[in-house]
């Protein structure tokens, strides 16, 4: 290269990177999508010979959640009468159950079908929160 050469290849490439870069200056940001929205809470609940674990469940009033149950050892069932629901919880499988708590106050639930000595004892509560 001539005497002066580099000089000009490095301020031409330092014009052509300036231009790019006014040029990306110049192009709007792209547009970002919305925040996903948020689904209802998931509360993992373990069914096992005489519990659930946790067997005590806090909610607020109004909340959309989804009570996750599996078992560990074989078919129980969920009844919480006082908020209508009630499912079966079978070994090998995940049951969903639905709730968005109307009123607060505390409501108890239990086991419905019969697991054994000790299925009395397989009770729990759900707190709801104003």
């Amino acid at each position: 290269m001539r005497p002066g050469g580099w000089g000009r290849a490095l301020l031409a490439l330092g014009l052509v990177a300036a231009g790019g870069l006014a040029a990306c200056k110049e192009r709007p940001a792209p547009a970002q999508a919305p925040p996903a929205a948020a689904g209802p809470r998931v509360i993992p609940i373990r069914a096992k010979k005489f519990s659930y674990t946790p067997n005590r469940i806090t909610v607020k009033q109004g909340e959309a959640v989804v009570l996750e149950f599996t078992s560990e050892d074989r078919k129980h069932g969920f009844k919480l009468p006082e908020l209508g629901l009630r499912a079966d919880i079978e070994p090998g499988k995940v049951t969903r159950v639905n709730l968005t708590a109307p009123r607060a106050g505390t409501f108890p639930f239990a086991c419905d079908l019969f697991c054994g000595d000790g299925h009395e004892d397989m009770t729990g509560e759900l707190v709801v929160q104003p």
